[in-house]
């Protein structure tokens, strides 16, 4: 399933480490936006990790699942810079 999870984090340093958690499971495609393929297991400690991050009083992280058919449909244009955990096709 992908899913993207987009956050909002009010103080710098809890910042970091947010982008450190999404990081391992995702890619990043924006600033504060991450594609993540992964199935719902991997979702669960995903998420769980990212709630240990936060503060929920300052903070929000929002994840939004895209069933496989939507995700076909996805359209993309402009540029994006890749990072080296990203795995590009050309067809």
């Amino acid at each position: 399933m992908l899913t993207l999870v987009a956050y909002d984090i009010c103080e710098p340093k809890r910042l970091v480490r947010v982008a450190r958690v999404c990081e391992d499971f995702g890619v990043r495609v924006q600033y504060s936006l991450f594609e993540c393929r992964l199935d719902e297991r991997e979702f669960l400690d995903f998420w769980l990790k990212l709630l240990c991050e936060i503060d929920e009083n300052e903070d929000r992280v929002v994840a939004y699942k895209i069933d496989a058919r939507s995700a076909k449909e996805t359209l993309t244009a402009g540029t994006m810079t890749c990072s080296e955990k990203v795995v590009c096709y050309l067809v």
